[in-house]
C-alpha cells in the first residue's frame, strides 16, 4: 500500500451513526478482528478480547442502559453555561446502534500489565487504555477500508457494570468500549484543524500556543459545528 491510499482511507473514515440493517458478511468481521489483533501493545500483552453481537434482544437490554444513563449524564451536562454545554444537555430518546446489523463488545484484561515493568505496573495504569485504543481504532480504520461505518461507543463506569452482567464477562476483565458496525446510511463531513497549527520543530512554538480564551473559541466553534452537521442524531 502506498502512503496516499492510506492516508485516503484514514480521511475517508468517519464516526457513523445511522447504518443500514444489512447484515455484514463474517468474511468482513474476521477481517475486522483479524486487524484489530495486530494491534500494538505495550510489551506485546496483547489484553483485548472481542464480543460479536447481533443478538437483538442482548442489543436492546445495552441500548436502554444507555439511555438510561445518558439522561442522568444530560443533567449534568445543563449545568454547564449553554454555548458550552455539549449537545447530550438534550437528551436522546433512543440510540441508534440498537439497531445496528452488529456491534463489537472490545473488552480487556488489565493482569496482562504483568508482562511490563514494575513501574509501569505502579505509575502507569494508562498503558492498557493505550494498548486498547490501539485495537479500537483498527477496527474502525478496518471497516473503512471494507465500505462499511462504525461509530465510537465511548462508556462510563456506570453503563460498564450493566452491560457487563448483560453480556455475562468476568469480573476480572474490563469493559472498554463498544463498537457498532454497517453500511452506511449517512455521509457526514469532518473537520480537522490544520496541520501547520499543531506540528513543532525541535522546541514547542510559542507562536502556536492557544491560551485559554482560544480554547474558549475553538469550542464554541465545535458546537457550531456539531449543530451543522447534526453529529449527535436522535429518533
Amino acid at each position: 500500500m502506498q502512503v496516499d491510499d492510506f492516508l485516503e482511507l484514514v480521511k475517508k473514515r468517519r464516526s457513523i451513526r445511522r447504518l443500514k440493517p444489512d447484515p455484514v458478511p463474517d468474511e468482513y468481521l474476521d477481517k475486522i478482528l483479524e486487524a484489530a489483533r495486530w494491534a500494538m501493545s505495550g510489551c506485546n500483552s496483547q489484553p483485548w478480547e472481542f464480543i460479536v453481537i447481533r443478538d437483538k434482544e442482548t442489543l436492546s437490554k445495552m441500548a436502554d442502559v444507555y439511555v438510561r444513563y445518558y439522561r442522568k449524564q444530560a443533567m449534568v451536562e445543563m449545568t454547564r453555561v449553554p454555548e458550552f454545554a455539549h449537545p447530550s444537555r438534550n437528551p436522546p430518546t433512543d440510540v441508534l446502534w440498537r439497531y445496528a446489523p452488529v456491534v463489537i463488545a472490545i473488552l480487556g484484561d488489565i493482569r496482562v500489565l504483568q508482562a511490563s515493568t514494575i513501574n509501569n505496573r505502579v505509575y502507569e495504569e494508562r498503558t492498557y487504555d493505550h494498548n486498547m485504543a490501539n485495537a479500537v481504532y483498527l477496527i474502525h480504520l478496518a471497516a473503512a477500508s471494507l465500505g462499511l461505518g462504525s461509530q465510537w461507543v465511548s462508556l462510563d463506569p456506570p453503563k460498564k457494570v450493566l452491560m457487563k452482567q448483560i453480556l455475562g464477562i468476568p469480573p476480572e476483565l474490563k469493559l472498554f468500549s463498544l463498537v457498532p458496525i454497517g453500511y452506511p446510511d449517512q455521509k457526514p463531513g469532518a473537520f480537522r484543524r490544520e496541520l501547520s497549527e499543531m506540528v513543532h520543530y525541535d522546541k514547542y512554538d510559542m507562536s502556536k500556543y492557544r491560551d485559554q480564551e482560544d480554547i474558549q473559541e475553538f469550542v464554541r466553534f465545535l458546537r457550531n459545528q456539531e449543530g451543522k452537521l447534526k453529529r449527535f442524531i436522535v429518533i
